[in-house]
């Protein structure tokens, strides 16, 4: 039994063939010897409640003109990212090869260890704790995951929320879980993706 090739590979060096590559320079390397074991989704619009437009990817490209909104003047000085984001519309950006790490987690801890940059991808979700999310972004997400863990070790798949409880809510209420977690087993088995592939069930949260 073949598998079939990912809607979203991952190349040696990080990068997926079939995103849209965008402009960020806030990322170094990992620390030597650190697996990739974890991915973390996020959510994020600018301003906040609003979609579209270029504010993210300004936001991460260190471009953002701060006077566009009254909301930015808070995000003076900032320097984040993610490795990707997934558009309302389901399209895929990538900012920062997989190999490296982004500044996505900030103050973290997942079962016990902290600074969750070191070992994990994150990927924003253009979206808020209370919109729902839309079904092209499910099935990308689910796609752009099937990809990540043909590349890397992933073990386990959680959110902001579930690393840095006291800070942060995202992806929120608005996430359904089942629904991501639905369509990446269907796409799995749609593309004979055996359990030994991507090393150890992965697991996700309760």
């Amino acid at each position: 039994m073949s598998m079939t090739e990912s809607i979203y590979p991952i190349d040696d060096t990080g990068w997926c063939r079939n995103a849209r590559h965008a402009e960020c320079s806030n990322f170094d390397a990992r620390p030597e010897g650190a697996e990739i074991r974890l991915l973390v989704v996020h959510n994020i619009s600018l301003p906040p409640g609003e979609f579209g437009g270029r504010y993210i990817e300004d936001l991460f490209a260190n471009r953002l003109d701060y006077d566009a909104h009254p909301y930015f003047a808070q995000l003076r000085g900032l320097r984040v990212s993610a490795h990707f984001l997934i558009r309302r519309d389901g399209e895929l950006l990538q900012f920062v090869s997989t190999h490296d790490r982004a500044w996505h987690a900030g103050a973290s801890n997942f079962n016990g260890r902290e600074r969750c940059n070191d070992f994990s991808i994150g990927i924003e979700m253009e979206g808020t704790d209370s919109d729902a999310y839309c079904d092209a972004q499910y099935a990308t997400l689910a796609a752009v995951t099937e990809g990540l863990l043909r590349a890397h070790p992933i073990t386990d798949v959680c959110g902001h929320q579930h690393i840095s409880p006291d800070r942060k809510t995202d992806p929120g209420p608005s996430f359904d879980w089942m629904h991501f977690r639905g369509a990446l087993a269907a796409l799995q088995n749609a593309n004979q993706l055996p359990t030994s592939k991507t090393g150890q069930v992965v697991n996700f949260p309760m």
